[in-house]
């Protein structure tokens, strides 16, 4: 049975540590939602399209590509908006990562990483064989998002707000990373889990 973790966690918390590690120490193919959902609104798609007919030129830079920020500031403070995003994007996504791991050779890649951020909220955990949540302290996550981003912090902190509660994520995890100290303990981690079969 192919192995397909689906790791997940707040905003900020640390995944792409984990999944760029898993990528490069153990050589796993790693497949990430966020790459998939940039892909969706490139120009000339189908969803740019809509989002543009929806809120006007104006969430268009100069180039035609989408103002990433103009639209997080509209979908982060309205839940409705954000649910309408969702509903054009995730679909996309979900279609794009099933194409993907459908090209991957079970007996070349019997392990397989899923970065999905949303990976409840979008119900895609049917997806995967485990789940790895990845979490810290809030004042870490915002810190982090901070220097990392350049947000303000009621913009940051509206995201944190946005996804499912971490308490609930972890509630349903079957492998949990606390990335609460330093670099090197949360990859001691990552290797116990990934050699624990």
């Amino acid at each position: 049975m192919r192995r397909i973790i689906g790791l997940t966690g707040g905003i900020g918390t640390g995944k792409s540590t984990v999944s760029n590690y898993l990528a490069s120490h153990y050589n796993l193919p790693v497949l990430d939602a966020d790459i998939y959902a940039r892909e969706a609104v490139q120009p000339g798609s189908q969803v740019l399209e809509e989002i543009q007919e929806r809120y006007g030129f104006g969430i268009l830079l100069p180039d035609g590509k989408l103002d990433r920020l103009r639209l997080g500031q509209i979908v982060f403070s309205s839940p409705s908006e954000r649910l309408w995003l969702e509903q054009r994007i995730h679909p996309y996504v979900r279609d794009r990562i099933t194409a993907q791991l459908d090209t991957l050779d079970p007996q070349k890649s019997p392990t397989v990483v899923l970065v999905v951020p949303l990976l409840f909220e979008a119900r895609m955990t049917d997806l995967v064989t485990e789940i790895w949540v990845v979490t810290c302290d809030q004042t870490q996550q915002v810190e982090r998002v901070k220097s990392r981003d350049g947000l303000p912090l009621e913009e940051i902190q509206s995201r944190i707000n946005s996804q499912m509660s971490i308490e609930k994520k972890l509630a349903q995890a079957n492998v949990v990373l606390d990335n609460s100290s330093t670099p090197e303990a949360l990859l001691k981690q990552v290797d116990a889990a990934i050699g624990n079969r």
